[in-house]
């Protein structure tokens, strides 16, 4: 629940585009959740933490992946005339699949959900049941994180008339974006846990 990099996708998507494309960016972003879960019980995600260069890998790829989302949305906030779609270079990605993606790709190239999995499924994960264990604590976890930021893009959809305003939605972008860049720049000097 504490604001990080699919929060701020989350947001902005609701915000700049519409509740639809928030709630898109939320499943993108639990599919995420699904995709660690499943890696930590397998036991990918610890040969990914126990790996330098795989960890510095995903690291480096994470980090320049929001910066680019950084730049993108301060690109949108310093437009002229308040257009402010969310403009993608592949023009047969746009909509909701494009959301749906970007939530996706912001958790899955976080190697610090990964290193958040390793510590907590296996204190859940029993011998022999551990496929069976690592399904259930997916649904639980890709649960909640639906339901979180289902509620938030709700929240901010809600709030989409406020949004429409090309300052506020300026100031959306450029907070986000401020946001997704700092947020890169840590992962990209963080060091190893």
């Amino acid at each position: 629940m504490s604001p990080g990099p699919d929060f701020a996708v989350v947001v902005r998507r609701s915000a700049v585009s519409g509740r639809a494309y928030g709630m898109a960016a939320a499943a993108g972003v639990s599919a995420g959740v699904f995709v660690w879960v499943l890696a930590a019980a397998s036991g990918i995600a610890a040969l990914l933490a126990a790996s330098a260069v795989a960890f510095t890998v995903v690291k480096v790829v994470g980090a320049g992946y929001l910066l680019y989302l950084g730049v993108r949305a301060w690109h949108a906030a310093l437009r002229k005339g308040g257009d402010l779609r969310l403009d993608l270079p592949h023009p047969g990605r746009r909509g909701p699949l494009a959301a749906f993606s970007e939530g996706l790709l912001t958790n899955v190239l976080n190697p610090k959900a990964a290193l958040f999995f390793i510590a907590l499924v296996p204190q859940f994960v029993s011998g022999e049941a551990v496929l069976g264990d690592a399904l259930v604590l997916s649904l639980i976890a890709v649960v909640g994180t639906v339901l979180w930021f289902l509620l938030v893009a709700n929240l901010v959809g809600a709030l989409r008339r406020l949004f429409a305003k090309p300052a506020v939605r300026k100031a959306v972008d450029g907070l986000t974006g401020t946001a997704l860049i700092a947020l890169g720049v840590n992962l990209a000097v963080a060091g190893r846990p």
